[in-house]
C-alpha cells in the first residue's frame, strides 16, 4: 500500500509541476522569486509576468488564492483580478500604478502596477492589498529593480 501512496503523490506532483508557468530562458525564478520577496513581499502580493507578443504567463509570484481574487479596480470597473489587468494591458505595454482604499475606515489598501519589463519582450501586472500595502508607484519601482536582477 505505501508504494501505492507513494506512486499517487509522485503523479500529483507531476501535474501541479506541469500546469505551473515555465520562465522563458533569462529569467532566473529562484532569483525573481527572492527579490520581489524582499521588495515587495507580501503573503497578499501576487505579480504576474508574461510574455508581450502572446499573453502566455510565464512567470507567477504569489498564492493561487491571492492571485485569482478580485480586488477594488480603483478606476474604470468595480474589481478585477491582476490577470484582468495585465490582459488589459496587452502588447501596449503602458505602466499603470493605481492605489486606493479597501476598507471604509481607511485600514486596508489596494496597490496596481503594471507595465513592460525594461529590455525584455516581457509585461508584468502585480497586486497588493491589506494594511501594508504599498502605492502602487512604489511597486513598480520596487520591482523594476527586482526585474533587473532577475531577468537577464
Amino acid at each position: 500500500m505505501g508504494r501505492w501512496r507513494a506512486a499517487l503523490a509522485l503523479a500529483a506532483a507531476t501535474l501541479i509541476a506541469a500546469c505551473a508557468p515555465t520562465a522563458p530562458d533569462g529569467v532566473d525564478t529562484a532569483v525573481l522569486d527572492r527579490e520581489i520577496g524582499s521588495r515587495i513581499g507580501d503573503p497578499s502580493t501576487c505579480v504576474l509576468v508574461a510574455d508581450r507578443a502572446s499573453g502566455r504567463i510565464v512567470y507567477r509570484y504569489g498564492s493561487n488564492t491571492v492571485c485569482a481574487r478580485s480586488y477594488p479596480a480603483c478606476q474604470d470597473t468595480p474589481v478585477r483580478t491582476v490577470e484582468d489587468l495585465l490582459k488589459a494591458l496587452g502588447s501596449t505595454a503602458t505602466a499603470v500604478t493605481t492605489s486606493c482604499p479597501t476598507a471604509a475606515d481607511g485600514s486596508r489598501s489596494v496597490g496596481w502596477a503594471a507595465g513592460p519589463v525594461a529590455g525584455q519582450d516581457l509585461v508584468f501586472a502585480a497586486v497588493m492589498e491589506g494594511p501594508r500595502a504599498l502605492p502602487g508607484m512604489i511597486m513598480a519601482d520596487r520591482l523594476a529593480g527586482a526585474f533587473a536582477a532577475g531577468v537577464e
